[in-house]
């Protein structure tokens, strides 16, 4: 680390070089800089560059080089675990990099590293195209894709790293790099899962699919009735075609026009039915879930973006999330669900979801770090709330969860949907024999570790 006179020399240089703003401790607009999505994070930045072109990220990761600092990446900050922050770090805060161009010739679109998915997803749609994005529009589209990437479309489009072309990457030698499936197939091969670890993606193109139509139907339920909703859900998933997704989901009924008035605030139970094509075949698909005993309704055709927007959590909200990827749906794990359901912190905007996979998650290409594949089905604990004397029933009732569920448990999980659980359950979302070959990656690439603040791959 550099002497106090060094770094505030090199603040000062950093200032003068970057076209983007420069924060540091102290100054006005600092602690703005450093607030993410999770209000239970607060850490505390050496400096943070907010870049607006490749070049001032290269100038930021070469600074941090010259100080001895590690580098944080803040693209949506989104991340449930903090990773957009570091104490004592440079964060690279691409939020001003937010360009998207779509081609529809090519059926391609190439994103900057600090857009949202609703940026990608209305970009997208006066094309008729959309690509598999998070189930958030506020999610940033770099961390989602690196990490992963699951969301309403996978089922039909695969997994967003599925779609993944190529990235352009600074290293932690400050160094602009390519990678795709011709120039630095190594790396490419560890963007696919490997998340933040190695570099900063200040842009990614990814492929597009046509999407002319999309259709949904949200039907809310009194939670008594979540065990009949939730294996009639699985049953028209399961029978389904592949363009069929959505979730079962317990829920705080929240002050919208679709619930009735003397439900909010009250547990209930829903179930979303997502349909990437024509309403009219949405409704022969709904039928057996609208036939149930129900309180409201939403059942159309809808934009996909709009789609994008309907479970939007709002930040400066307290967050503690989790994930257990499964060996099926069996009725005795319906149980379990539906009574981890009733559990709910109520009233909290928690959020306790069972979503299918299957479809082209599972037949897609099984070389990528993304052990969760196969699963059919997960189960999302999204502990959301606002008073921290909440904090410990909240994250007790998502380890509940998991523990509930551990049964059908396959122990693979997906990384953007957890915290900081530890170094086992790193490894469980990238595949044991995949981290070896990760952590190869990793010191070609990032040997010093200057990358750690994600779901770290130490170099070998």
């Amino acid at each position: 680390m550099a002497s106090p006179s060094k770094a505030g020399a090199a603040v000062a240089v950093l200032r003068e070089d970057l076209v983007g703003d420069v924060f540091a401790p102290g100054d006005p607009g600092y602690d703005e800089a450093r607030t993410v999505f999770n209000a239970m994070i607060d850490r505390h930045p050496a400096v943070i560059a907010q870049c607006v072109d490749e070049a001032d990220v290269v100038r930021s990761v070469r600074f941090a080089r010259e100080l001895d600092l590690p580098v944080a990446v803040r693209g949506g900050g989104h991340s449930v675990a903090g990773m957009a922050l570091g104490d004592g770090a440079l964060v690279v805060d691409l939020r001003h990099m937010r360009t998207v161009t779509v081609d529809p010739v090519a059926e391609a679109v190439r994103i900057a590293g600090g857009a949202t998915m609703s940026e990608l997803d209305r970009a997208c749609q006066p094309h008729a195209l959309a690509t598999t994005g998070g189930r958030a529009s506020t999610t940033g589209v770099g961390g989602f894709v690196l990490g992963g990437g699951s969301g309403w479309l996978d089922r039909c489009c695969g997994l967003a790293v599925d779609n993944l072309l190529g990235v352009e990457l600074v290293t932690a030698d400050g160094e602009l790099v390519h990678a795709n499936a011709d120039d630095n197939p190594d790396l490419f091969w560890a963007l696919h899962g490997g998340g933040g670890n190695f570099g900063i993606a200040t842009a990614l193109t990814l492929k597009l699919h046509e999407l002319p139509e999309f259709s949904i139907a949200f039907v809310l339920y009194l939670p008594e009735f979540g065990q009949e909703v939730t294996r009639t859900y699985r049953d028209v998933i399961t029978a389904g075609p592949d363009e069929a997704s959505g979730a079962v989901i317990y829920v705080t009924g929240p002050p919208e026009e679709f619930v009735p008035p003397h439900l909010v605030g009250s547990l209930l139970c829903g179930a979303l039915l997502t349909y990437a094509g024509a309403e009219a075949d949405l409704l022969k698909l709904a039928e057996p879930l609208l036939a149930l005993p129900h309180e409201s309704e939403i059942v159309g055709a809808m934009p996909y973006a709009d789609v994008q927007c309907m479970l939007d959590d709002p930040p400066g909200m307290r967050n503690y999330w989790s994930a257990e990827y499964l060996t099926g749906a069996p009725d005795d794990l319906v149980d379990a669900f539906c009574a981890s359901g009733l559990a709910v912190p109520v009233p909290t905007g928690t959020l306790h979801a069972l979503f299918p996979q299957g479809g082209a998650i599972g037949t897609g290409p099984h070389e990528y770090p993304v052990p969760y594949r196969d699963a059919p089905w997960a189960v999302h604990p999204f502990g959301l709330w606002e008073d921290p004397a909440d904090d410990e029933r909240c994250i007790q009732w998502v380890r509940d969860v998991r523990a509930g569920v551990q049964p059908w448990s396959t122990g693979a999980v997906y990384l953007n949907f957890i915290g900081d659980e530890g170094t086992d359950r790193v490894v469980a979302g990238l595949g044991t024999e995949n981290a070896r070959r990760l952590a190869d990656v990793k010191r070609s690439y990032d040997p010093d570790n200057v990358f750690r603040f994600n779901h770290n791959i130490k170099p070998s």
